[in-house]
């Protein structure tokens, strides 16, 4: 089995290698962006306050994907290195340290859930109802948030062994359990009560419990190359710290777009008028954009293993014309987010019930940062692979902390509401020449070395 694995990640033409690991994750992720979109235009159709509750919680449902997704980048880095290597006792280590950090990440979130909620959201809206049903919806996701760390740890499993297919088969079902039960349970059809957000949120609980099993089911039944036992388990603090070296820069990258999020709703409180409708406006967009960066996150997840496991084989050709293949294919999606955000933001916005006069305006000026937004992901991906992740989050803390917030701040002194969505494209020129710097820097001391 292994050397299978090794001929096809260390042999196989790069391009078919590359779509082979990423058009099922791309798939997979496209269909979980759709039914994250469901969910909430679901709830925009239920009730106005229940879906500007809904995209207030983003920071922490945000946050809590990072530390799964950030985990599961470290345990995915390492594993593949580790084949590549052959050192198959370590690739082992890693898959039991990563789920024991999984499982404490879930108990952080669950006593948050539980006693950090109504604080979030009274520092964000002062609306009585806003904050009734932003407490329903995030208590149960995170209280519930078991399944989405499995699920991710063991999609991370699979893929890290070229298990692609079945990686898609965890999301999927778990995507088809919450298209089901969403207006089962917000609506209350057939047997089922009416729950409005908290059905949302127990919609989404239950598809990732669910695709958790499914993810469980798959590792013991066809992921041979990796043995996950608890028996006479302890930490092993080298793994952890290899597993943080790469995962934790990216699950800060990703909680940073929480601090940003929560940052510009906070901005929006200047403006009490439209605040309401304001923060809608940006819920709808970071619900939509999911379906356009998704994909650049499913290519991503083949490439990651691919760029690593070379690494660790000495390949320099194949990893460079992984990049440059990744980059293209990437540049090319965001450039069709562009158009469409562009060109028919209407009908985008109709999905969702939502404010067009604020929010046509809005998804013209952030979709600009589209233009360079590829090109700047996968060169983070590519830096976190070669185990240079903190220059993947020191681009991330210039562009949403150090530059988007502080300017989004300083366009709403205007008054003008319409100037604050022109701080996205802004930070996005300081991303796109930091990338280029750092991808420079590691092609000249981590690649080209490989060659000799």
């Amino acid at each position: 089995m292994e050397n299978i694995k090794e001929n096809k990640m260390g042999s196989m033409p790069i391009n078919k290698l590359l779509l082979s690991l990423s058009l099922p994750m791309i798939a997979s992720m496209l269909v979980q962006a759709l039914y994250n979109i469901v969910d909430s235009v679901f709830v925009s159709w239920y009730n106005a306050d229940a879906f500007t509750a809904v995209s207030l919680a983003f920071p922490l449902q945000n946050l809590m994907i990072a530390f799964a997704t950030g985990t599961g980048v470290g345990i995915n880095a390492l594993l593949s290195k580790s084949l590549g290597e052959k050192n198959f006792g370590r690739a082992n280590r890693a898959a039991n340290n990563g789920i024991f950090i999984s499982l404490v990440h879930y108990v952080i979130f669950l006593l948050v859930g539980i006693f950090g909620v109504k604080a979030f959201f009274m520092a964000q809206s002062g609306d009585a109802e806003v904050i009734n049903y932003g407490i329903q919806y995030a208590s149960v996701c995170l209280i519930g948030s078991i399944g989405v760390f499995t699920q991710i740890t063991t999609e991370r499993l699979l893929l890290a062994t070229g298990k692609s297919v079945l990686s898609m088969v965890t999301q999927l079902s778990g995507a088809i359990i919450n298209l089901i039960m969403d207006p089962l349970l917000i609506f209350g059809y057939g047997p089922f009560p009416e729950m409005g957000a908290a059905g949302a949120a127990l919609a989404t609980v239950l598809g990732q419990i669910f695709a958790a099993g499914i993810g469980i089911f798959l590792n013991v039944r066809y992921n041979k190359e990796i043995h996950v036992t608890f028996r006479n388990f302890r930490p092993d603090g080298s793994v952890i710290k290899r597993i943080y070296a790469v995962g934790l820069p990216s699950t800060i990258m990703a909680s940073i777009t929480s601090v940003m999020t929560f940052g510009i709703n906070k901005i929006l409180t200047t403006f009490p008028t439209i605040v309401n409708q304001a923060q809608s406006v940006f819920g709808a967009y970071y619900k939509l954009q999911s379906f356009i960066f998704m994909p650049i996150f499913g290519l991503n997840n083949g490439m990651v293993p691919i760029i690593a496991f070379n690494y660790g084989a000495k390949k320099p050709d194949r990893m460079k014309k992984t990049i440059l293949l990744a980059i293209v294919y990437a540049m090319s999606i965001m450039f069709l987010g562009f158009l469409a955000f562009t060109f028919i933001p209407e009908i985008l916005l109709g999905f969702f019930n939502t404010d067009t006069t604020l929010g046509v305006p809005a998804f013209r000026a952030i979709s600009l940062s589209f233009i360079f937004a590829g090109f700047c992901i996968i060169t983070g991906s590519v830096l976190q692979a070669v185990g240079n992740g903190f220059m993947s989050m020191c681009t991330s803390i210039v562009r949403q902390l150090v530059v988007l917030l502080p300017v989004a701040f300083l366009l709403s002194l205007t008054g003008d509401v319409n100037l604050v969505w022109f701080s996205f494209p802004i930070a996005e020129i300081a991303s796109v020449i930091m990338s280029a710097i750092f991808l420079r820097h590691v092609y000249k001391t981590v690649i080209k070395p490989l060659y000799n």
